[in-house]
């Protein structure tokens, strides 16, 4: 089965109504479209038309360099049709990145918007690109929806297996060589049947979406996407006031958006004292959620029913949990060094507590590798396997540093923390690369990080080793100048936190802007304490 076939029959189950809503390309902020699902397929048709025509076959590599929106989707449909494999890789992370990622799978078109284009310049990898698309650059193959509407429509669909290679992403690998992550088509799918039941996604909604994989799963349930008019590549700088608009005037009934993006919307409507009724459902995920992010969504949007979801690139979902599931004992858990509670495991994965993640180990027997599985209540590194865990990386030595194989099934290790509750609950205790081990015993990010985040003045904070010191950095939330933190000071004693500095900005991760990046806080660090002393 090729996925495009949900695509399919959706644009024959409800052709007219919007698959699609966001800004017209063509005109300034304001100006919006919709895209239908007979539009949808429609263009893609023509586009795989195109590309069909320009002899590529199934398996070569699409590299796309384009916003979130409608063009996005209809190009994608078009590479699935065709067998290809559509290829995604963070321009921001600079020219060698981006060399880097097309010598492991080497593009054989590349379609972007006139700025990505010009990557070209700097890239020699981009040069050597056969086939160069843009939408919108004068100077080179421009294709925009008027043109390639005169095109016949390609209806046939590849016939593709579940182990066909469909999706090509890059992630950070631990020693700078960016980590090849193929999704195959069988994998698509299973990701996108266990979405629609932890989503609860129904034909008719009208969602405010941010999230890539998640709008793909809008449009093959029948749910229309409300994209927002805002920069996404930095959800923690949008301009809220566009957003808020969107939902002022389409009334979407579902949000799913990174704790960086909601946040903004939090921030603009509680110095506005503005509430959102409409929203009767959120859904948090992309990095952790903080309790102080809760109980402010609660206030903003206070018809909204709360879902926290916890995935990772090689496994999405993990494990969800409704806020209204959360006890008032689990809060009091969050906000005293219990952790970060996400939720029962996602009924088709397995997940383990592994006691020695730091080592690539293949076992033979079953019970041998039990023997490193914890029980509940003890931390260890949260493992998964399933159907819809990548298998493994296109270039082989990342493999080994993040799996496990026992027998013929392989475990994915996320590289988090965390331990299981006497009801199967999972809880984060953060990145094992934050953890400190020193004189004083073990010390886990979340149990720290969590407690001062819940204080008003606090934006985030992160807790470090520095010269055998425990150091406790934090960044004030906007126009807040002071901290007080005596309610905690016997907290902050108990786990003996030498210092606390306050700074300007705590570095985060680029795709979400939600999660503490240690490894740029310690570069960082230096200057820090320089300027103290």
């Amino acid at each position: 089965m090729n996925i495009i076939e949900l695509f399919r029959d959706r644009a024959l189950i409800q052709p007219h109504f919007p698959a699609i809503i966001d800004r017209d390309p063509r005109t300034r902020f304001g100006h919006s479209r919709i895209t239908s699902f007979s539009d949808l397929e429609f263009f893609s048709q023509c586009w795989a038309r195109f590309l069909h025509q320009k002899g590529l076959k199934p398996g070569d590599g699409v590299l796309i360099f384009y916003p979130l929106s409608a063009e996005l989707y209809i190009i994608l449909a078009a590479v699935f049709r065709l067998g290809l494999v559509a290829i995604f890789l963070d321009p921001a992370a600079g020219r060698k990145h981006i060399d880097r990622c097309c010598q492991i799978y080497p593009p054989q078109v590349f379609i972007s918007n006139t700025k990505a284009h010009f990557l070209q310049l700097f890239c020699p990898q981009l040069q050597q690109i056969p086939l160069k698309i843009s939408l919108g650059c004068p100077f080179l193959q421009t294709l925009s929806r008027q043109k390639i509407s005169g095109l016949v429509p390609y209806t046939e669909i590849y016939p593709c297996l579940p182990d066909s290679p469909a999706l090509l992403t890059f992630t950070s690998g631990s020693t700078g060589q960016p980590k090849a992550v193929m999704r195959s088509q069988g994998f698509l799918i299973a990701q996108y049947q266990i979405l629609r039941q932890t989503l609860q996604l129904q034909p008719g909604e009208l969602e405010l979406s941010t999230l890539p994989i998640f709008i793909f799963a809008n449009l093959a349930s029948g749910l229309t996407s409300l994209i927002p008019d805002v920069d996404l590549r930095f959800p923690g700088k949008i301009k809220a006031d566009r957003a808020i608009a969107q939902i002022k005037k389409y009334h979407p009934s579902r949000l799913i958006a990174s704790p960086a993006f909601l946040e903004c919307l939090i921030d603009w409507c509680r110095d506005r004292s503005l509430i959102l009724p409409q929203i009767e459902k959120i859904f948090v995920g992309g990095a952790p959620v903080m309790p102080h992010t809760i109980s402010q969504l609660k206030n903003v949007f206070p018809q909204a029913k709360i879902t926290i979801v916890y995935g990772s690139t090689e496994a999405e979902p993990i494990a969800s949990i409704a806020e209204e599931e959360i006890a008032e004992l689990d809060w009091q858990k969050m906000r005293s060094g219990g952790g970060l509670l996400v939720g029962k495991p996602v009924s088709d994965l397995q997940l383990q507590l592994f006691s020695e993640p730091e080592k690539a180990i293949a076992f033979s027997q079953e019970n041998e590798f039990k023997n490193y599985c914890l029980p509940w209540g003890e931390v260890g590194e949260i493992i998964v396997s399933g159907d819809r865990v990548l298998s493994g990386y296109l270039n082989e030595k990342e493999e080994k540093t993040n799996k496990i194989r026992v027998g013929g099934t392989l475990w994915h290790s996320t590289g988090d923390l965390g331990y299981l509750d006497e009801w199967g609950r999972l809880w984060l205790l953060g990145r094992r690369s934050g953890c400190i081990r020193d004189r004083f015993g073990i010390l886990y990010p979340f149990a720290v990080e969590c407690v001062i985040n819940c204080c008003p003045e606090v934006k985030r904070s992160a807790v470090i080793s520095w010269q055998g010191k425990r150091i406790l950095l934090i960044e004030l939330r906007k126009n807040k100048q002071q901290l007080d933190l005596k309610f905690w000071q016997h907290f902050l004693e108990n786990n003996r936190i030498a210092r606390i500095k306050i700074c300007s900005q705590i570095p985060v991760d680029k795709r979400h802007n939600s999660k503490v990046d240690y490894t740029r806080v310690y570069d960082i660090m230096p200057k820090l304490m320089g300027e103290e002393r």
